[in-house]
């Protein structure tokens, strides 16, 4: 098989397309969640993500739409109950979602005969089951995401470093926040083809800590997260088609491989 091959194949290109876009935008967002340790927001969306994917298979729509309008549903219902509710903390607000989603998800999955070679494609992500429609939507998925991080640039910064300081100063917090965990939502409907349910949260987090163990400036930051997550992407894309792996095992692996690799250079 000549290295080549690989762009003889349409499904290749299309996840290849599919991928450098997740891959731009995942650390754009990223980057905000893990400097306000929000991180595991990104990993129970994902786990709601499983609910949306579930009621998509059962009625045949595009496991996308739903996805993402269940990940976004949740994101403001986390926001608001997260920031009305004093009794219960952010933390609880997180699990009392991870679990209610993923007990809907199998109870919709057994109406649907159980877990089938669809759902896990959707679980552990594959390219060969992005089709030309699912590119579209997540062009303009990312559209939108970024359309969003440029007119809120400045305030989701000024809250990420001084929250309290940006509320003295008028900036409407509790509207920039829930800004910020709907665009996890929005990347996370995007990233499911690409790296699959179980693996989304990481490809947010692991390009950011990887960047920020250089100790560079915000901008330099991005940069790096970015350079990481596109490299992975493509890297992942190629290696799992030669070797017939799974696509979003692939890439995390990579990416966790590039960041032992960074802790070690920077501990020396």
């Amino acid at each position: 098989m000549h290295i080549l091959d690989i762009f003889q194949h349409s499904f290749i290109l299309r996840g290849l397309g599919a991928g450098i876009i997740v891959a731009i935008i995942a650390p754009l967002i990223g980057i905000f969640l893990v400097l306000r340790r929000y991180s595991l927001i990104a990993d129970t969306l994902a786990h709601v993500s499983l609910a949306g994917i579930a009621l998509g298979l059962l009625f045949g729509i595009n496991p996308i739409f739903t996805a993402l309008g269940v990940t976004v549903a949740s994101s403001l219902g986390i926001e608001r109950l997260r920031t009305t509710n004093r009794r219960i903390s952010g933390e609880s607000a997180l699990a009392l979602f991870l679990s209610g989603s993923l007990a809907l998800a199998t109870v919709l999955l057994s109406f649907g005969k159980g877990f089938n070679s669809g759902l896990f494609n959707y679980l552990l992500g594959s390219i060969v089951t992005v089709t030309q429609s699912d590119v579209y939507v997540i062009s303009i998925l990312a559209v939108v995401a970024v359309a969003l991080l440029i007119a809120f640039y400045k305030e989701l910064i000024y809250i990420t470093f001084d929250e309290e300081s940006a509320s003295v100063a008028g900036i409407p917090v509790r509207l920039i926040n829930t800004v910020l965990i709907v665009l996890a939502a929005i990347t996370i409907s995007l990233s499911i083809p690409i790296v699959g349910v179980l693996l989304i949260a990481a490809l947010i987090v692991i390009p950011v800590l990887t960047a920020l163990q250089f100790r560079k400036s915000f901008t330099r930051t991005i940069l790096l997260a970015e350079c990481v997550s596109v490299f992975s992407v493509v890297l992942g894309i190629f290696t799992s088609f030669y070797f017939n792996l799974s696509t979003g095992g692939t890439i995390v692996l990579i990416m966790l491989t590039i960041f032992i690799i960074v802790m070690v250079i920077k501990k020396r």
